[in-house]
């Protein structure tokens, strides 16, 4: 049995769903509570107890958790921006709908024009992978962590008691008989 359990596996394995639902239109939406996050963690962390014969350590679920939440954000960093790029006609549209609106106060209207800039844009993107990566790396932490504790393999049976020599039972001699007066020896 080798003294640490695998975890470059299920770190990526856990980092690429992190990063693909994470970056995926609507279904993201269940990681406003970090959701899809968590279970990246956990399912790491439950890989990695599957391909070991031993009991993961609460430690070791921690830390392939942290790297499946660090694997998670460059993966949805890559899966993001394609799709970014092919939803960016669909949001300049839905920005122009909104400036087009004549009961928009001047200070909204201003905000959403600052906005529509490819710097903002370019630099928005650059602070929110940063968050994005600070957020998974703790959060898949969290999710390794509870892995660890809930798919656990139960503890192995003990050894049996270590062989003792055959045993030979005692030899039996009879009482003598009432009455007879004689001894056995």
């Amino acid at each position: 049995m080798p003294m640490n359990p695998p975890k470059f596996q299920p770190a990526l394995l856990g980092g690429l769903v992190i990063g693909v639902l994470s970056a995926l239109p609507v279904i993201n939406l269940a990681n406003c509570c970090c959701a899809w996050i968590l279970f990246g963690g956990g399912l790491a962390a439950y890989l990695m107890q599957q391909n070991y014969p031993g009991r993961i350590g609460v430690g070791d679920g921690a830390l392939v958790g942290l790297l499946a939440g660090l694997i998670g954000a460059f993966v949805w960093a890559v899966v993001s921006i394609p799709l970014n790029l092919a939803i960016g006609p669909l949001e300049t549209r839905m920005f122009e709908n909104v400036l087009s609106n004549p009961d928009l106060p001047p200070e909204f209207r201003a905000l959403f024009e600052n906005f529509q800039g490819g710097m903002v844009i370019g630099a928005a993107w650059l602070v929110f992978f940063f968050l994005m990566l600070f957020i998974c790396a703790l959060f898949g932490m969290v999710g390794g962590l509870f892995g660890a504790l809930m798919f656990a393999k139960d503890a192995p049976p003990p050894p049996p008691p270590p062989h003792s020599p055959i045993f030979t039972p005692p030899t039996f001699t009879p009482p003598p008989l009432p009455g007879s007066g004689e001894t056995r020896p």
